[in-house]
């Protein structure tokens, strides 16, 4: 069992979990997933490393409540324990296998959307620790969905702060905070790194291909075993077909077939209703 010695509310059904699983802790390296269950009859869920502590033997997930069973992890208290926390799953960001020399004279643009700011945490961390040049945007619909926007700021160069409404930093889509940054603000960037939606991501690579940036993604696919086994989370990039769980998470964003993988994400939308209206039947019904 795997205990949860931190629970913390990030913003609106948003909620933090730090997770005492020292084998996967010492394993893991920025850009790796792993999968949770709840119980013996709980659904596989799939999701990014948010950190981890290596001598404390913890990992960090955050979760926004949406289905079935990210409401069921999110009613979790601390102290209590998940039955299944597998890890860490799939491959580490490139640049971990980059030398520090070659880090240090790298500017990398990371672009984090909604619950994708997370994920991007540790991956600025970790190149802030190796020497390289770091700008972060985070995009949210409004400022009270804003997340992990203290912690990025202490290991980044620069954070910029984008919301829809204009509540919180520039007013506008990340998009836009891209187009300015290079076109009025003359940044130049190596390499860029988008995670969140698979809309934003999308359309952040449309972004940078106008610029010749090349451009990583995480896709965070429909998934089951997470080891290659039941081609769940197959995706198309460069014409090939991919699967996310050992070919990523990360791809070359340029390459993918977006609106193909968010016909996917749609497959099982029907089914996804059907069991939060069970749920809260169920739940009423009990009086919970």
């Amino acid at each position: 069992m795997f205990e949860i010695v931190e629970k913390r509310l990030l913003a609106d059904n948003i909620y933090l979990l730090r997770i005492k699983a020292p084998r996967v802790a010492q394993s893991a390296q920025p850009g790796q997933f792993v999968i949770v269950r709840v119980d013996e009859h709980g659904e596989r869920v799939q999701l990014t490393i948010a950190d981890y502590d290596k001598e404390d033997g913890t990992v960090t997930i955050v979760i926004q409540a949406i289905g079935v069973s990210t409401r069921k992890l999110c009613a979790f208290k601390q102290g209590e324990s998940l039955a299944d926390f597998v890890g860490p799953l799939g491959n580490p960001s490139e640049f971990v296998k980059m030398s520090d020399e070659d880090l240090r004279s790298r500017k990398y643009l990371f672009v984090a959307g909604g619950v994708g700011t997370a994920p991007v945490y540790p991956q600025v961390k970790w190149l802030h620790e190796h020497g390289a040049h770091v700008d972060v945007i985070i995009g949210a619909k409004t400022a009270s969905m804003l997340i992990y926007t203290d912690e990025m700021e202490r290991v980044c160069e620069n954070l910029y702060i984008a919301t829809d409404d204009g509540s919180c930093g520039f007013k506008g889509l990340v998009t836009a905070k891209i187009k300015e940054l290079v076109e009025v603000e003359n940044k130049h960037y190596d390499e860029c790194v988008a995670i969140g939606p698979m809309i934003m991501m999308k359309f952040v690579t449309l972004t940078t291909r106008e610029y010749s940036l090349p451009t990583t993604v995480s896709l965070n696919a429909l998934m089951v075993d997470g080891t290659g086994m039941c081609g769940a989370c197959r995706v198309s990039v460069g014409g090939k077909t991919l699967f996310t769980c050992v070919d990523g998470p990360e791809f070359d964003g340029h390459q993918v077939d977006f609106d193909e993988a968010m016909r996917r994400q749609a497959m099982y939308r029907k089914q996804e209703s059907q069991a939060n209206e069970s749920h809260e039947h169920n739940c009423q019904c009990y009086g919970k």
